[in-house]
């Protein structure tokens, strides 16, 4: 259980509404780092913007990408 409750959709602005509709549409739900950074929206528009720009990069292979971030969530224990 994480130490900060996340934000509720139904006490959400319209900014964290869309985060949270790109997140369900990205990920299947939306993940706890997401709702927790919603408590601030400067944050959490850098944190969107950071996690686009790792979407956009072109350097490596994709599947390269994907292969990577398995590996990661892997070592990590990271649920999805």
């Amino acid at each position: 259980m994480a130490r900060i409750d996340g934000v509720p959709p139904d006490k959400a602005s319209f900014l964290v509404r869309i985060a949270y509709w790109f997140t369900k549409r990205e990920v299947g739900r939306v993940i706890q780092p997401v709702a927790v950074h919603a408590h601030h929206p400067r944050l959490l528009r850098g944190l969107a913007g950071m996690e686009m720009a790792q979407k956009a990069a072109r350097t490596l292979d994709p599947a390269l990408k994907t292969l990577a971030g398995v590996r990661v969530a892997m070592r990590i224990g990271c649920p999805f």
